[in-house]
């Protein structure tokens, strides 16, 4: 098969909505944000949701793979 016999197709580009990618741009930062939260300040002792440390147990190696100290 020579180059010229190839089959050639275009892609066209999607476009999106201004609307609707600021309102995926939004629910990114703020999942980001909460995932941010959960792994790198939640400590249990000032966790939002009480005086425990289940959600800081839950994260503990992924906190330390990423570089954040808790002890």
């Amino acid at each position: 098969m020579t180059m010229s016999t190839l089959p050639t197709t275009r892609s066209t580009p999607v476009v999106v909505p201004k609307a609707r990618a600021a309102l995926w741009l939004f629910g990114t930062v703020a999942f980001c944000l909460g995932v941010y939260y959960f792994i790198g300040v939640d400590q249990g002792a000032t966790s939002v949701f009480g005086n425990n440390m289940y959600i800081h147990e839950f994260v503990h190696d992924a906190r330390h793979f990423l570089g954040f100290p808790c002890h």
